[in-house]
Order: C-alpha cells, then sequence, then structure tokens
C-alpha cells in the first residue's frame, strides 16, 4: 500500500513549526545572556526585561511571527483540506515562509527598509494563500 504524498503546503508548515522553535531559541538565549541562567529558572516574577539590542530585537522578531503564523497555519490548512494546493497558494506559502527566514537575520543584525520590505513579501504570500482558496 503506498502512502498519499504529502502537500507541500504542510511540509512548509512542518518547517515554520521548526522556524518557530529556532526563534524561541534565539530569543531565550540572547535573553538568559543578557539576565542570566537564574533569571531563565526562576519565575521571572520580576519583571525584569532585556535592554541590550540583540534581545530586544529577537524578541520583537519572536513577537513579528506570532502576528503572522496563525494565519499561515489556518491557509496552509485549508489549502490543504480543500485540495488547492499548488499553484497560486504554494507560491504563496513559499514567499511566506522564505520571506520568514530572510527577515529574522534582518531583524537582528538592524538593517532597516530591506527588512520591511521582507515582511511586505511575506504578507503578500498570505495574500496569495487567501487567493488560492477563493478563485
Amino acid at each position: 500500500m503506498s502512502a498519499t504524498p504529502v502537500p507541500t503546503e504542510l511540509l512548509l508548515l512542518a518547517a515554520a513549526v521548526v522556524l518557530l522553535i529556532v526563534q524561541i531559541f534565539v530569543q531565550s538565549g540572547t535573553m538568559t545572556k543578557e539576565l542570566g541562567g537564574d533569571w531563565n529558572a526562576g519565575p521571572r516574577d520580576d519583571g525584569r526585561r532585556p535592554t541590550g539590542v540583540i534581545a530586544g530585537r529577537a524578541e520583537r522578531a519572536l513577537k513579528n511571527y506570532l502576528e503572522t503564523f496563525p494565519a499561515f497555519v489556518g491557509l496552509a490548512l485549508a489549502l490543504a483540506v480543500t485540495g488547492r494546493t499548488g499553484g497560486l497558494g504554494l507560491a504563496g506559502a513559499h514567499l511566506w515562509f522564505w520571506a520568514r527566514v530572510v527577515y529574522v537575520p534582518l531583524y537582528l543584525a538592524g538593517v532597516p527598509k530591506v527588512r520591511s520590505l521582507v515582511w511586505l513579501a511575506a504578507l503578500v504570500g498570505l495574500g496569495l494563500m487567501a487567493a488560492a482558496l477563493v478563485l
């Protein structure tokens, strides 16, 4: 019995989860480096926030990722469930994913303008995925 091939949109969804985990590690690693292991292992009741540039950027980049990740999850699953995989939706999924991969180092490096264009490209990717569901 042969297995049904997994739609590429769902493979990109799995890759997006890996990217999420990587960003969580980058963010927590930079915060721990700044605030210390005791802070990381403790209850964090003191409300301390990172003041360093890189830790702050990593935190904001993760927050930004989490703003569009749910939309990507929903759209990728909707494309797969409805059988509307490939074509425009797949192009949008690729655009969103690869733009998000590029976004992180741009944000951490503090690259202005280009980072915003990459963010916009990711948003266009979501738009393409949504369009593939209704067109």
